[in-house]
């Protein structure tokens, strides 16, 4: 999957490719001319909203088409009932970020999914001791990521300790700084704000 670009960004209006830079913090709009300035003003369809929301969820995770639409199969495969049960958007939610690239980045090994992607397939991480190079590998509770030891050296990771010591506590990763690994302690309680994981699923459901 290549890089987000600052045009992806514009064009479906957020910030996602990682960048202090992003066009998309200058000028707010998609690319083209702006709404003001057309003849006609285009409206966006419920479709439309939908192909968009999930765009936008699918290439903030750097996923093929194929990848994520089958990740939005194993979400809504089951309906579980009663307390404690878990929406499919939910479910969905939980499983991009339990994905081990999503973790390396959470865990703040890299500013951006797709460094963290190039880490994971490069074999700089470790999985419980043991390298890992498949950035869809699922992450459970209790699993200890971590950089392999000839990697520590490498330029990607210095300053890497100090930048973690500086991370907000999550309730999903431990970080020790020490060490430079991390464990895994909980999953995510919601959906993200940017993300519209209803109009996801309608989009497959058509």
């Amino acid at each position: 999957m290549s890089r987000i670009t600052c045009k992806t960004c514009r064009r479906l209006g957020e910030s996602l490719c990682g960048r202090e830079k992003c066009a998309f913090k200058k000028r707010p709009y998609a690319p083209g001319k702006l709404d003001s300035e057309r003849k006609h003003r285009s409206s966006v369809s419920e479709y439309g909203e939908q192909l968009r929301a999930k765009q936008k969820m699918r290439i903030t995770y750097g996923l093929m088409e194929k990848q994520f639409s089958n990740y939005v199969k194993t979400a809504t495969a089951t309906h579980e009932t009663g307390s404690g049960s878990v929406t499919p958007a939910l479910k969905l939610a939980r499983l991009l970020e339990a994905r081990l690239d999503n973790i390396v980045f959470r865990a703040g090994f890299a500013n951006t999914r797709a460094l963290a992607r190039q880490l994971v397939s490069h074999g700089h991480i470790l999985v419980n001791g043991r390298r890992a190079s498949i950035a869809s590998y699922q992450v459970k509770l209790g699993d200890v990521i971590s950089i392999r030891e000839g990697s520590k050296g490498a330029k990607v990771f210095e300053g890497l300790a100090e930048r973690l010591t500086a991370l907000s506590p999550s309730h999903v990763v431990t970080v020790n700084p020490n060490t430079l690994s991390a464990e895994v302690k909980g999953t995510i309680r919601e959906v993200e704000g940017m993300f519209d994981t209803q109009k996801v699923l309608e989009y497959y459901s058509r």
